[in-house]
């Protein structure tokens, strides 16, 4: 696909109060945190510029356009029928999920989490005062490509214990890239309504697939199961569109139940009003930047494939993770070292400065990985890639 907008194009974000980019010292390269180098979309750009030219800047109403734009959006990519009054807003995913738990959960519930998986669901888990129970992926590999299942037998002990009402689900999953199947999703709805498990679907990174394919949504495989579990779908485009600074972000619920206990932890949260910059970023986002986001994603899939042909020619016994969503390399080290993530990590920014993610923070399934955020320009992949390299040849 021809590139319409220029993501070789660097953008200087040091000095801008970036949690990327100013964390560290400046000569260190960061592709740790889920947030791209890119500029948004441009139909965004101008959508809060507009709406920045009023000087008024206080609490907002959000209006029809808004959902309509989530309603079209989803319907036209996944033929997911989504109600209006389905939909929650909030301020994002993560405070939505910590409604969602708030309005269902009692002190000291089971969560159970297909795992390694998103660091921040550990503190949710703990926040609620739930207990998280882990189930690790299994993971086979095919050469240096490694790919990710559900070891089913241990998901189906897990939801069966006494103590469990939730299934905190990853789809896309966060960090190995897995797109789940609508089979999958299916057995995993049944298992949650055989074991009355509400199913939390955090699909904050759904739009960021490899060309030519597209994430299943849960909701419309969830809804055709003949005994529907109990379940809530998180969504936001700031994953998408790169705009997680504006906090904004859905629920989506159909059973009306749930939804009413879960909108009154949103409002005693008080995470219930939003940004109206991220109102105007949503409606742009989801009604005019599809050519930008899968210009976007053509763009990402080159530095993937970019980045495993530079390690199997540099680091040849690295194994990867078939990344078929998200922009997140999930890289296997083992073969080279025993150095613990965290370690290996830390050490990497302070004598390589290059800075990824340690792999344990995503629970102990993830020890002996790191995690590579590809959102960047060619040139800086290349070089933070080069300096790892030279790394592990001199010290493993």
């Amino acid at each position: 696909m021809p590139q319409l907008f220029n993501f070789d194009q660097p953008i200087e974000r040091r000095g801008t109060r970036s949690v990327k980019w100013d964390e560290e010292s400046s000569d260190v390269l960061p592709l740790w945190v889920a947030d791209m180098d890119f500029a948004t979309a441009p139909c965004i750009q101008n959508a809060i510029m507009q709406r920045a030219m009023h000087p008024c800047y206080g609490y907002t109403l959000v209006p029809d356009e808004y959902y309509q734009a989530i309603i079209g959006w989803f319907w036209s990519r996944h033929q997911w029928h989504i109600r209006r009054e389905e939909i929650l807003y909030t301020i994002g995913v993560i405070p939505a999920i910590a409604a969602i738990l708030k309005a269902h959960v009692q002190q000291g519930d089971n969560v159970v989490i297909l795992t390694p998986v998103y660091n921040c669901f550990y503190n949710l888990i703990r926040n609620a005062g739930c207990q998280a129970i882990d189930v690790p992926l299994l993971s086979e590999a095919e050469g240096s490509t490694l790919n990710f299942s559900i070891d089913w037998d241990a998901l189906e002990a897990a939801l069966a214990l006494e103590k469990t009402t939730v299934l905190l689900l990853s789809n896309p999953h966060n960090p190995v890239g897995r797109i789940w199947t609508a089979d999958e999703l299916g057995r995993l709805g049944k298992l949650c309504s055989k074991h009355n498990v509400l199913l939390i679907s955090d699909e904050i990174h759904n739009e960021l697939t490899r060309p030519g394919l597209l994430y299943v949504p849960a909701a419309p495989v969830l809804e055709d199961l003949p005994t529907r579990p109990l379940y809530a779908i998180c969504t936001s485009p700031s994953k998408s569109f790169n705009t997680a600074g504006l906090q904004n972000a859905n629920i989506m619920i159909p059973d009306s139940g749930l939804r009413r206990r879960v909108d009154r932890a949103i409002n005693l949260n008080e995470t219930c009003d939003v940004n109206p910059f991220g109102v105007e970023a949503t409606i742009a986002a989801y009604n005019e930047g599809l050519p930008w986001l899968e210009s976007l994603c053509s763009y990402i899939w080159g530095n993937y494939a970019w980045a495993r042909q530079f390690l199997a020619k540099e680091l040849p016994l690295m194994k990867v993770a078939d990344l078929q969503a998200t922009y997140l390399m999930w890289v296997d080290y083992r073969d080279y070292t025993t150095i613990p993530s965290q370690q290996l990590s830390r050490r990497l920014i302070d004598d390589a400065k290059v800075w990824f993610a340690a792999g344990s923070i995503y629970g102990a399934a993830g020890e002996g990985f790191l995690r590579i955020n590809l959102a960047t320009t060619r040139e800086v992949l290349t070089e933070a890639l080069t300096r790892f390299a030279g790394w592990v040849k001199t010290n493993c």
